[in-house]
């Protein structure tokens, strides 16, 4: 390990030359670890990839992970084929050899909608065990209001025996998942950063400029930083809520929504989401925030009114295959319905997203028999579900009475209906929640057509 990077100037960290003499150890596993890594390593530092899970590790080591992009995998397997990446699911030797150390665990949600940081802060005590003197750790996951300075930096300097600001630097640079959805996004996404003293703040300015080509956004403070970043997710909760909550309105008027957006008068604000289906319409990150409001004996009616709004949403999804299947004389019971795109995007972090795994849950619940085609999910995902998992699309639509379009990969952009008519079992419908085709092009095919926001239809 170098010596003191919290005292490193400008003109050590300004080639990629330069930055190889620094290593960086990047923990936490999943989608933001592994594109943070590639960002590390893309800039010229030297990374260790450091994940509990074998398999993983594996993975990495082979340049060969599911959920990545494939032009993002060829770049991962030139990494470590140079020998600038490397992975492994020692922590000792990994933090004992770094001079920053990126941690990504995010704060999970009970499904009782409470915060478990326990994952963090067991990653923090591994990490200060094996803790050297001068190092920087940036916390990239995202935080609940004086978290970072509180569980997290205490058990740090508890089982390290240092002392952060003095001995070892620590900042907090959070990533929401909605802003972790391909390399290209977290790169080009400006960054907020904010740290417990000034050399701490400087020196995680000047890191997360090389990997990021952009300039940062200082806070005065991590607590305000932490507010900061929960401000952002509840932004985009609202909004979220507003297209979600406008679409099913025009469902009851009978109206479409998207051609109600087009003469939408905007100039005055940014115009709505996009009007398909949002794959953030059951994020758990706001529960950070709702859970700090309670703490802090406050009523958050906005916040509680978006989530629910969004949560009802996605329940609305499942009625909307229900009433398709009612348009043919069928059931949910015992029905065939095929789900296409269950996980977010072609590298979600978790594959399987929230969204998709509650639908697909209640619709079975309701006696549905589910399958699913997602050339992004591996059976891994879904083992302890009681639905299939189908391998291409022939096999996805044969003999189903529905098909619910959940993510529009690019696979399902050229959908050869006449086709898929000939292999359900007719009458059958398509709920098509990101429009990958036309309504009407679908129904002149003899579907049953349903879609969020395309009143009209009831055939």
């Amino acid at each position: 390990m170098s010596t003191q990077i919290k005292q490193a100037t400008p003109e050590e960290l300004d080639t990629p030359e330069k930055l190889g003499k620094h290593a960086v150890s990047v923990f936490g596993g999943g989608q933001a670890a592994v594109l943070q890594a590639i960002l590390f390593t893309d800039a010229g530092f030297k990374v260790t990839f450091v994940d509990p899970d074998q398999t993983m590790i594996n993975n990495i080591a082979r340049g060969r992970v599911p959920f990545l992009k494939k032009e993002t995998q060829a770049k991962m397997k030139s990494q470590e084929k140079a020998g600038s990446m490397n992975a492994t699911s020692d922590f000792k030797e990994a933090v004992s050899h770094s001079d920053i150390i990126a941690i990504t665990t995010p704060t999970k949600i009970t499904y009782k909608k409470k915060t478990d940081c326990s994952e963090m802060e067991s990653t923090c005590k591994k990490i200060g065990s094996s803790l050297q003197k001068g190092s920087l750790i940036i916390i990239m996951g995202l935080a609940g209001i004086g978290m970072t300075e509180g569980p997290i930096k205490e058990a740090l300097e508890n089982t390290s025996g240092l002392k952060a600001g003095t001995d070892f630097g620590l900042a907090y640079s959070p990533l929401q998942t909605a802003h972790t959805q391909t390399l290209e996004e977290t790169a080009n996404r400006q960054r907020m950063v904010a740290a417990t003293d000034k050399d701490s703040l400087r020196i995680a300015s000047l890191i997360l400029e090389t990997i990021t080509k952009r300039t940062v956004r200082k806070a005065a403070s991590i607590k305000t930083a932490e507010v900061a970043a929960l401000l952002e997710v509840l932004q985009r909760d609202v909004r979220i809520a507003f297209k979600n909550e406008a679409a099913v309105l025009c469902e009851k008027a009978g109206v479409d929504y998207i051609e109600t957006q087009k003469i939408m008068d905007t100039s005055t604000d940014s115009p709505p989401p996009p009007s398909t289906f949002d794959n953030d319409s059951d994020n758990d990150e706001p529960y950070i925030l709702l859970e700090d409001a309670d703490n802090f004996n406050l009523n958050p009616r906005i916040a509680r009114a978006a989530r629910s709004t969004n949560e009802d949403t996605v329940k609305h999804v499942t009625d909307l295959v229900r009433y398709a299947l009612k348009s043919c004389g069928k059931t949910l019971k015992r029905a065939r319905i095929t789900v296409l795109g269950a996980s977010q995007t072609p590298n979600a972090p978790s594959p399987f997203k929230n969204s998709a795994r509650k639908i697909v849950e209640t619709l079975q619940a309701r006696g549905a028999k589910i399958s699913i085609y997602d050339p992004y999910l591996s059976e891994s995902e879904i083992v302890d579900a009681q639905y299939q998992l189908k391998k291409n699309m022939n096999d996805a639509v044969e003999r189903a009475d529905c098909l619910l379009i959940l993510t529009l990969h690019e696979q399902f952009k050229r959908l050869n209906l006449r086709k898929m008519r000939l292999s359900m079992k007719a009458p059958a419908a398509i709920v098509d929640l990101e429009n990958a085709a036309e309504p009407s092009k679908i129904e002149k095919e003899g579907f049953v057509y349903r879609g969020l926001g395309r009143g009209g239809r009831t055939r």
